[in-house]
């Protein structure tokens, strides 16, 4: 058996939890991109929960939109790593960077079509 290094338990979760806010600060200071998305969060929550006729719907209606933060903030640690490795335009970072971003459309689009499906 060999020894596991590091910590575990409480202390992994509570260290976890703290490197996932810290996370969450760095995308509010520095992404515009999910300052906007998370205000759309905000307004349309609250909406997808009032409209939504069942347990279902709700959670088809606000889980649509809490894929857009997952995916920005995914979209987001890309673009830092590529920027990161350097400034010089590559092929491959251009490329990264832009299946990030479509990444991110594909979730907004998912928003259109599961509220219009549900709504409409």
């Amino acid at each position: 058996m060999t020894k596991q290094h590091g910590n575990t338990g409480l202390t992994r979760i509570i260290n976890a939890a703290r490197y996932s806010m810290r996370g969450l600060r760095a995308a509010l200071v520095h992404e515009a991109a999910f300052r906007q998305e998370l205000a759309l969060f905000v307004v349309l929550a609250p909406a997808g929960f009032w409209l939504g006729q069942n347990g279902v719907e709700r959670s088809l209606l606000i889980g649509s939109l809490m894929l857009v933060l997952i995916v920005e903030l995914l979209n987001s640690a890309v673009e830092a790593v590529v920027d990161r490795v350097g400034a010089e335009k590559h092929e491959l970072s251009g490329r990264a960077k832009d299946i990030g971003s479509a990444a991110v459309f594909i979730a907004l689009v998912n928003v259109a079509v599961v509220w219009g499906l549900i709504l409409l």
